[in-house]
């Protein structure tokens, strides 16, 4: 493809305005280095993105709470100084159970709520908590630092990472014996037998093993299921350790106040700029052409993109290593999510806490999974069927945080559900089926709440590929790339690469599809500009 516009240069050129693509432009643009951010979407934020889907209601309409944002992200970016600002539930999450009862969690009330369905559960939540956070303590370090490389290109980057491995090891030592047991199997077991060894009742395993299938195509008793549920417990929402919370005026607040920090800095962002090709000459990357032929050239690429499309799609077949592409093929991607946004008239009345005005559990995260059989059956029913007849639903109500979404008196919610398959079996499409299976959520949240399929006043429906087309996520993969034990660590996006250097000299990663993974954290972006700056001095 030969480019027929004048050429831009810069020190460093990011393919993607995503939230990392915008945290590992800040970093660079701090350091001095002149930046260019290339979108292809009319806004940057990726999936971290407010919209209007319903006249006079606004929505984050993929990405759609808080948690995993890191501090020192949102600290360095001076995201505050930029609009952010970022409110805690009140109650963490609301679950009803079948039986008419009802798991709340959060806000003082667990203890309790959890006594009525187990005593003994509710006297084995503190010392759970306090075995989970020192585990989680071990992963927040670790994410905020590039694992080691365990394949160096040369003696001297050998040496490096054979430190990083002593360091990273001496950092598992201080956990105890039986800690060490702990987090071994929970890299490599399942939540559902992690949690069976710790409680008794389905309503507290379900809470908490919801975690491990968010995003997560596999049963909560699948393999590698209890490293999902321990990622999604890393994060923080105003020093509180484990909270959630909402951006007010939605994710695209946080995606907002990053591009506007990036901006102060001299970074240059252009949306509705589709790159088609990275280009390599001399065996090094050497800038992008856009798909209406306008030419980037810069002394690095960063490609904030999923590794499958950098490698399979952006590179020329030449450019990519045979034992790159065969890695890319294998890559697993699909997180069988079903994303549904909804203007609501008002806020649904539960049955087991019967109410229409705004209270605690409506600002939670309200699940409607009761048991950890249920969620595996959705797994198996979706493997059969390409979607569960029992779907798992997440119900969250922005809007009771934060009036600016939705008229007066009236809300949005965000439907976060799962199991759906990422490709539909028999050749199906997911055009012909998105709406058929809009409303089973539909009617799945109102044998809750009765009142809530009356209450719809429109609603936005994305399955897995539409999440695809829309917001550029592997077939409705909000990682990237599946969280399994062979593509974690060093081994993500795969061995020779954890560093965030691609396979090509000077180019980069950045995405989700790297270390620690995905979520709204901002830490790929941050990592990897580490990388680059480190680099620097070698730059020809």
């Amino acid at each position: 493809m030969g480019a027929n516009r004048v050429a831009f240069s810069s020190d460093v050129l990011i393919i993607g305005g995503g939230h990392n693509g915008l945290v590992c432009a800040g970093y660079l643009a701090a350091a001095g280095l002149t930046v260019t951010v290339l979108e292809r979407r009319g806004v940057v934020g990726g999936a971290a993105v407010t919209e209007t889907f319903h006249p006079g209601f606004r929505n984050s309409v993929a990405a759609y709470t808080v948690s995993l944002l890191h501090p020192k992200v949102i600290r360095d970016l001076a995201l505050a100084r930029f609009g952010l600002r970022i409110v805690e539930r009140e109650m963490g999450n609301f679950l009803p159970t079948e039986d008419g009862r009802c798991l709340e969690v959060g806000g003082g009330r667990t203890a309790l709520s959890v006594a009525q369905f187990s005593r003994r559960d509710a006297e084995r939540l503190d010392a759970y908590a306090a075995r989970l956070e020192a585990l989680a303590d071990v992963i927040r370090e670790l994410a905020l630092r590039a694992p080691p490389n365990l394949v160096a290109a040369s003696w001297r980057e050998g040496v490096t990472e054979l430190l990083r491995s002593v360091t990273v090891g001496r950092r598992l030592l201080g956990l105890d014996r039986r800690q060490r047991q702990e987090l071994l199997t929970l890299f490599g077991g399942s939540a559902g037998d992690f949690l069976d060894g710790w409680f008794e009742s389905e309503p507290i395993k379900a809470v908490l093993g919801f975690d491990s299938i968010v995003g997560h195509y596999a049963s909560p008793y699948s393999p590698g299921s209890a490293y999902v549920l321990l990622h999604h417990v890393f994060g923080e929402v105003n020093g509180r350790k484990g909270a959630w919370g909402h951006a007010l005026g939605g994710m695209g607040a946080i995606s907002s106040a990053m591009a506007e920090s990036a901006r102060s800095r001299g970074v240059r962002i252009e949306v509705d700029a589709p790159v088609e090709q990275v280009r390599v000459e001399g065996g090094r990357a050497t800038g992008v052409v856009t798909r209406d032929g306008v030419e980037y050239r810069a002394r690095v690429v960063v490609a904030n993109v999923d590794p499958r499309t950098l490698y399979l799609q952006l590179l020329a077949a030449r450019d990519v290593p045979e034992d790159v592409r065969e890695r890319m093929l294998r890559w697993r991607c699909g997180s069988a999510s079903f994303r549904m946004n909804v203007a609501l008239s008002e806020l649904p009345d539960f049955t087991c806490l019967p109410g229409r005005e705004r209270a605690a559990h409506h600002t939670a995260g309200i699940i409607l999974a009761p048991s950890l059989h249920y969620m595996e059956q959705a797994y198996f029913d979706a493997r059969s069927h390409g979607w569960s007849r029992h779907p798992i639903v997440e119900l969250v109500i922005p809007s009771t945080l934060d009036d600016s979404l939705a008229p007066p008196g009236q809300h949005v919610a965000s439907l976060f559900c799962q199991h759906t398959a990422p490709e539909l079996p028999d050749g199906r499409s997911w055009d012909d089926h998105k709406e058929e299976v809009a409303d089973l959520m539909i009617e799945t949240v109102t044998r809750y709440a009765p009142n809530f399929r009356a209450a719809v006043l429109g609603r936005q429906v994305l399955s897995p590929l539409d999440l695809e087309r829309t917001f550029g996520l592997p077939s409705g993969d909000i990682f990237h790339g599946a969280l399994t034990l062979d593509q974690l660590f060093s081994a993500r996006p795969m061995l020779g690469q954890a560093r965030y250097r691609g396979a090509v000299p000077g180019l980069y990663l950045c995405g989700s599809g790297t270390h620690p993974g995905g979520g709204v954290s901002g830490l790929p972006g941050h990592n990897a500009a580490q990388a680059i700056l480190a680099d620097r001095r070698h730059w020809r």
